[in-house]
């Protein structure tokens, strides 16, 4: 059984352990390899660590703790997009469990309590972006209630467009 608790700098290796095993395992075959290669703990935790300690920053960061210690990672806060309707939307900036432990319900855990606090910050709705060839995902995110909304972005990636839809749920 896993626990969820705010992550702490001293969480930062781990997470980024996570992040970049979960990027090279969940996108592989849809980003470019090379690119997936190139991606490093250390520069990831480099980088981790320099947004962390930004004062005043509006995201939480909540780890997953297993026997192990961390073993998933999610970060959300406040939708950085303009989004249609009445209401403020929180948003899900990403969710990665090690890749060992998917499908054994973390990610359920997760959202459920990143939901809980959006709502309890005022939020009435999550929304979040899934590149477009992750299959996987898109059903995970389905099956906790989110929708595609039509809205579409692009991200570049050594030189090849991905596009992201994005998907929302009522909180």
């Amino acid at each position: 059984m896993v626990r969820v608790r705010e992550m702490d700098a001293a969480d930062i290796e781990a997470v980024s352990t996570i992040r970049v095993r979960g990027w090279q395992a969940a996108y592989a075959g849809i980003v470019p390899q090379p690119y997936l290669d190139s991606m490093t703990v250390e520069g990831d935790a480099g980088q981790r660590r320099q947004r962390f300690s930004q004062p005043g920053r509006k995201s939480r960061d909540l780890v997953a703790l297993g026997d192990r210690g961390p073993v998933g990672w999610i970060c959300f806060g406040p939708c950085r997009s303009a989004m249609p309707g009445p209401g403020r939307v929180g948003e899900v900036y990403a969710l990665y469990i090690s890749p060992d432990l998917i499908g054994r319900g973390i990610g359920r855990i997760f959202l459920g309590e990143a939901h809980a606090q959006m709502k309890g910050q005022g939020f009435e709705a999550s929304a979040l972006w899934v590149l477009c060839d992750n299959q996987r995902a898109q059903r995970f995110y389905e099956r906790a209630g989110y929708q595609a909304d039509g809205a579409a972005q692009d991200d570049v990636y050594d030189g090849i467009t991905l596009t992201e839809l994005r998907y929302q749920r009522v909180l």
